[in-house]
């Protein structure tokens, strides 16, 4: 059955991207392989993920360092969903993760956006029983 094994995320430098994903949000790094030239193939994912995963790709040309910050036009693009959002809140509080607004109850969920070290917007979400 198909699935969605990464999406590339455009990062400026590997080892900042490396140290939030892993120090602030809590993910786990699951590869860096040098590739050469300065090419790195670095993939973190969030602790106990066992198929989606993030590659961090360093930007290659202007086209791409524009997108950097702002992959998904200023709208929410990326979803971490939790089993405890006041745990994970309180943790990436602590460990810097800049939170946009105050955790907020919805329909759907408790959420709270949430910006990466470049400005892309995250939803940190315990999604409401079905």
């Amino acid at each position: 059955m198909p699935h969605i094994g990464l999406c590339a995320l455009i990062v400026r430098d590997y080892d900042d991207a490396i140290a939030f994903y892993t120090d602030k949000v809590g993910f786990d790094l699951i590869e860096d392989t040098d590739m050469g030239d300065g090419k790195r193939w670095v993939i973190v994912a969030p602790k106990a993920a066992t198929e989606t995963r993030i590659l961090l790709a360093r930007a290659s040309g202007a086209d791409q360092e524009n997108a950097i910050g702002n992959q998904t036009g200023g709208r929410v693009g990326f979803f971490l969903n939790t089993d405890d959002f006041a745990r994970d809140h309180a943790r990436m509080t602590r460990a810097g993760v800049r939170f946009l607004e105050a955790p907020r109850h919805e329909p759907y969920g408790t959420v709270a956006v949430f910006e990466d070290l470049y400005g892309n917007k995250w939803d940190l979400l315990e999604l409401a029983l079905q």
